[in-house]
């Protein structure tokens, strides 16, 4: 998939990894759409963009959680800048806390943005990229849609059920010429994860605090070569790329581990 000259739909494009993959694609001569809910916020983003050769950059407000106005967005797109070849759902949110405290409406909530918003974006533009025969579907995941991670119950079960949508999306869209991937993006510095700081356990703080946080535009460099490589996991950094493929090699070794982990991060925290 050759970036240059394509358009690209960003969910979530307003801020943080969306925006940035937005910067990082438009500075490849690509053009953009930033969908978001906030006008204020995607009006600021659009002025961010550089716009190469001349390139028209839009933006289009809408909830991704309502499917309806999802195929309306989709069918403004396809009218006025045309069908897209790289999709991007970058919308989400997170939530931490110790499950017992969390209410069931995070829960619904996060599934609704997390898993639901990207289906909605997916569906309403999915028949005319069949019917083309071409394209990128870019879903993000993260590396707790990967293993279940302490304090985010209700984000990881998003984010796992993302991923079985986006595992079996695969399957279903290589025979037909459509290129799908999924990005792996550990902790990154972005307005999400300063929110997410508020309300985390405090043993995720002595958990893996060796891995660090990485910028929003070094996940965007990533992602952009993914996107051109046709990779479908597309990991940031060596840290994500390490626990990938240590929980890919341990199997279900990966259990003790975590609970030795988690045990001594508690040790940590005395």
């Amino acid at each position: 998939m050759k970036i240059e000259q394509k358009i690209a739909l960003i969910t979530g494009g307003s801020s943080g990894i969306g925006l940035a993959l937005a910067k990082e694609l438009a500075a490849r001569n690509a053009t953009i759409v930033l969908v978001a809910r906030n006008k204020q916020r995607l009006q600021q983003a659009l002025e961010s963009l550089p716009a190469v050769n001349g390139a028209v950059h839009r933006y289009y407000s809408v909830d991704v959680c309502d499917a309806a106005q999802v195929q309306g967005m989709a069918d403004w797109v396809v009218a006025e800048v045309g069908l897209p070849d790289i999709l991007v759902n970058a919308a989400g949110a997170a939530h931490p806390g110790y499950v017992q405290e969390l209410d069931l409406s995070v829960f619904r909530w996060l599934m609704e943005v997390n898993y639901f918003g990207t289906v909605n974006v997916i569906k309403a533009f999915l028949p005319g990229i069949v019917q083309r025969g071409s394209g990128a579907i870019v879903n993000f995941g993260s590396l707790a849609s990967e293993v279940g991670v302490f304090g985010y119950t209700a984000y990881s079960g998003s984010k796992f059920a993302l991923r079985g949508f986006t595992d079996a999306l695969r399957m279903e869209l290589k025979p037909l010429g459509i290129q799908v991937s999924i990005v792996l993006p550990p902790d990154t510095d972005t307005p999400q994860l300063a929110y997410e700081n508020q309300y985390k356990p405090p043993e995720l703080k002595y958990l893996l605090p060796e891995l660090g946080v990485i910028s929003a535009e070094k996940v965007a460099q990533a992602a952009a070569r993914g996107i051109e490589r046709g990779r479908y996991h597309i990991l940031p950094d060596f840290g994500s790329r390490l626990i990938f493929w240590a929980l890919r090699l341990t199997g279900n070794l990966q259990y003790p581990i975590l609970d030795w982990l988690l045990a001594r991060a508690r040790r940590r925290m005395q």
